[in-house]
């Protein structure tokens, strides 16, 4: 009962302000407007874009002027979900900026040659098509936003007073990673190797697509068991969001390598290593469904714990004693 009271009693010290996650939220409005203005004739719909983006202006004008009204943690736990909800809705952007750039699939298909002498993501599935692992990756890849949910509510009722601090990092890196890809056009395999063909796949051949991908959004459908419940998930998913773009590095797992470092840091330990074996699918299904790489997968892992390190020390940064005046 205190714990449902406190999360509807006024705070003495409300913030005033904006907080960091919803700066973030506005430096990333703000640079990609630059480049739809810039690159106007040449993006398809940047009206849609633009008004897109004054509609997040307003929604967060809108959530913060609620939270001066009513300054509770419950106002607060609004302004950060409003925003997180929002992180699926920022995807597809990055496809109509990036697809400005020619194609570079063919560079990291050849890589992936060089590394592991195959292609991963063409033999992974065919491998362990059994139902079961099949049904396990799709679980893995279908939890992705659940497995950020759990955090996020995590930090929100047991460590409060870090719950801004959580929403930053986790915005932040998302943020990070889609201005990676407005920049760096890879599609991933499920896209490369439907555009290109199986065969020529499996024989090494890896043409250059150029802009190929300005027209064609086709994709492979997700390889094993195609009559289980979290296969239709994910093909769901697929269907409704997708687009050829965002394979390097992987934010699947980049961001929920950043969620687990997260549980950690808070000593959650008992919920982090509930939550690992979902993690490790995860960071599995990657390559079994073949939306990425391996070396999507590895770069993902790497840049998710750096990223970690990079928006906790920013985190801190803007709780420096400067600003603790800002802050309840």
């Amino acid at each position: 009962m205190k714990q449902i009271i406190d999360i509807f009693k006024i705070e003495k010290k409300p913030h005033r302000g904006l907080m960091a996650f919803e700066w973030v939220v506005m430096g990333y409005l703000a640079l990609t407007l630059l480049i739809v203005l810039f690159a106007y004739t040449k993006i398809e719909n940047p009206e849609s874009m633009i008004w897109g983006r004054a509609r997040v202006v307003a929604m967060t004008a809108a959530l913060w002027a609620v939270y001066r009204l009513v300054p509770c943690r419950f106002t607060m736990m609004v302004r950060v979900v409003a925003q997180i909800s929002l992180l699926a809705w920022w995807y597809p952007d990055t496809y109509e900026i990036n697809r400005l750039l020619p194609n570079l699939d063919h560079h990291f298909a050849a890589w992936e040659q060089a590394l592991f002498g195959c292609q991963p993501a063409l033999i992974f599935a065919a491998r362990w098509p059994s139902v079961v692992v099949s049904e396990l990756m799709s679980l893995g890849y279908a939890a992705y936003y659940p497995l950020i949910g759990v955090v996020v509510f995590a930090y929100f009722f047991r460590h409060y007073e870090e719950f801004t601090q959580c929403a930053f990092v986790i915005i932040a890196s998302f943020f990070a990673y889609y201005i990676v890809f407005d920049v760096l056009p890879v599609v991933g395999p499920t896209f490369y190797y439907k555009a290109v063909g199986l065969d020529q796949i499996a024989r090494g051949a890896f043409p250059a697509l150029g802009d190929y991908f300005n027209h064609h959004q086709d994709c492979l459908p997700t390889p094993g068991y195609t009559d289980g419940l979290f296969y239709h998930l994910v093909e769901d998913a697929k269907a409704a969001g997708e687009r050829p773009t965002a394979a390097f590095p992987s934010s699947h797992v980049g961001v929920s390598t950043v969620c687990m470092m997260l549980l950690w840091r808070v000593r959650s330990y008992r919920l982090c290593w509930c939550l690992m074996p979902i993690y490790v699918l995860l960071c599995l299904a990657t390559v079994y469904i073949q939306a990425h790489y391996v070396i999507d997968a590895l770069a993902g892992l790497v840049s998710g714990v750096a990223l970690y390190h990079a928006t906790m020390a920013a985190a801190k940064a803007w709780q420096h004693p400067s600003h603790t005046k800002h802050h309840s």
